[in-house]
């Protein structure tokens, strides 16, 4: 009975939940949503809406999983349950390409942004944006071997106060340094509708943690109403962030709006800043599981010799940050492949086996197969245009 009671107390509550929720919800991404919609133009709004519906409504069928089973905790479980060994692994693997992917992203919206204020820095023979990349991974190897899990958690727990911090500097560029809000935009652009699609999703790319909060909630009945608040808060501030930034810079809008920004303005700077500290803080805590992987297969292994493996982690990412420095695309590609996989194909799968849906013809059932059929329709449309905008970046950068 004590243990009952120590354990409820160590349980948030809807409140905090909801918190949690929005910190990995607001992310790094939503820097790029004016972007997705200077793609696809201002009907491709219409994806956001129809991508946070389909998420929203799998969050629910993940919740659904978790109450079939009290042994379930984490979303490979949900994998195990529905799928067996099979099920775990092939969930584990991309949710571990996704992170290390999102990883190199933060690499090199770091390297951006500095060479974006430092266009002039060089480092011995390097220059540019590589130059920044390589001095951020340096800083970063230390905290990839930091094991306190609440040390991480307080280095990245930034997310919404950052977001607040750059949609303030956002309204003052716009309003007090000249900018205004002056560019009409396009109803629609037809070819960059598939990268709106992979930007639009990476929005809502919080269904892997979904388990672990809904576990630690107090009361869990209050789920539900947890993802409705924090899926509604979503879609308005990605919606906002996207509008004010299409308003003001149209087609001349960058992969991160903060590169858009006037360096020598102090709410540019603000922008900048919190953006590349938010991104940085949160590299270790997104690398923590691929580390704990490493941990636990090489147990046997000393301290330095852990910590070598880690340190080639974090080269690797570098390299790929190096090789295809391409924010936008990287992050679209990040969105249609991984996240659609995660947040929309897996939790239908895995309802339907474990809820036995599957065997009968009902509404629900036409609902969940609709939704993995247009998230198929979204994984393949947005990977291949993706893979095809970097094969054409990097083409482009080997000829000139």
């Amino acid at each position: 009975m004590v243990m009952e009671v120590e354990e409820q107390d160590r349980k948030t509550s809807s409140f905090n939940t909801a918190f949690n929720a929005l910190n990995i919800l607001l992310g790094v991404s939503t820097l790029s949503t004016p972007y997705a919609l200077m793609s696809g133009g201002w009907l491709s709004m219409t994806l956001l809406f129809v991508l946070a519906i389909a998420t929203f409504y799998t969050g629910l069928l993940i919740q659904r999983c978790m109450d079939s089973d009290p042994n379930i905790r984490t979303y490979p479980d949900i994998g195990h349950n529905a799928f067996g060994r099979k099920g775990r692994l092939v969930i584990s693997l991309v949710l571990n390409l996704e992170l290390y992917l999102v990883a190199t992203g933060f690499l090199i919206l770091a390297g951006d942004n500095l060479h974006n204020m430092f266009p002039n820095f060089k480092l011995i023979a390097i220059g540019g944006r590589p130059t920044f990349i390589l001095l951020v991974a340096l800083l970063l190897m230390p905290t990839v071997w930091i094991d306190n899990m609440s040390t991480l958690s307080y280095l990245s727990a930034t997310g919404i106060i950052a977001l607040i911090l750059i949609f303030g500097s956002l309204l003052w560029s716009g309003i007090f340094d000249g900018i205004g809000f002056h560019h009409r935009g396009q109803l629609i652009h037809a070819r960059g509708l598939p990268s709106s699609l992979g930007l639009y999703a990476l929005c809502f790319s919080g269904h892997a943690v979904f388990p672990t909060l809904y576990t630690s909630m107090k009361n869990r009945r209050h789920f539900s109403l947890v993802l409705r608040i924090c899926f509604s808060v979503c879609v308005m501030t990605c919606g906002a962030i996207a509008i004010i930034g299409y308003l003001m810079f149209g087609s001349e809008l960058q992969s991160e709006i903060t590169l858009n920004l006037p360096r020598d303005k102090l709410g540019s700077k603000v922008a900048t800043y919190t953006a590349i500290i938010n991104s940085v803080s949160k590299y270790a805590l997104v690398l923590k599981p691929i580390v704990d992987i490493i941990e636990t297969r090489f147990q046997s292994l000393g301290g330095r010799r852990r910590r070598r493996c880690y340190s080639i982690l974090v080269g690797s990412t570098t390299i790929v940050a190096l090789t295809i420095p391409f924010y936008g695309s990287l992050m679209s590609l990040v969105g249609a492949s991984t996240v659609v996989a995660i947040s929309i194909l897996f939790p239908c799968l895995c309802y339907l086996k474990i809820s036995g849906t599957y065997r009968k013809l009902c509404f629900e059932s036409l609902i969940i197969v609709f939704t993995v059929l247009m998230g198929l329709l979204v994984l393949v449309i947005g990977t291949y245009a993706s893979l095809a905008q970097i094969i054409q970046h990097l083409l482009h950068h080997t000829t000139t």
